[in-house]
């Protein structure tokens, strides 16, 4: 019944349309996030870059691909790597920076007590300190 209404080509060339509609859909996305993530631009810039997308949003786009494409990837990377940073940054931070990892401290008050500076009590107190996160 459906079958002979719409052909199978037809069906083929629905999906093509809706493909290329969501790629679309995707480029003009990706356009505009690089066009606001961009520090090199001021604000009257950026409007206008969004005036012309959105007024001509084919030629927009694909201006702003020739005019700034070359270096959309090098923003890209600068804002993964100043996200990893902050990550590292803020790992370092919550782990702490007051000698080192649990495993090396604990590591350096056993070398403490085989070598008789920590009494068997002193160890375990430092120790429970350590594994507290003190």
């Amino acid at each position: 019944m459906i079958a002979d209404d719409y052909p199978l080509s037809g069906v083929f060339l629905s999906m093509l349309y809706f493909f290329l509609f969501f790629i679309w859909i995707w480029i003009l996305f990706t356009v505009l996030v690089d066009l606001f993530r961009s520090a090199d631009l001021s604000g009257w810039t950026k409007a206008l870059w969004c005036i012309f997308v959105i007024l001509l949003p084919f030629l927009g786009v694909l201006v702003y691909l020739v005019a700034r494409g070359g270096t959309m990837q090098e923003r890209k990377v600068n804002d993964v790597a100043a996200q990893q940073r902050a990550f590292d940054d803020s790992i370092r931070e919550a782990v702490g920076t007051d000698g080192g990892d649990v495993a090396s401290r604990l590591g350096q008050l056993a070398t403490l007590k085989s070598e008789g500076v920590l009494t068997d009590a002193e160890f375990e107190a430092e120790k429970e300190k350590v594994l507290a996160g003190r």
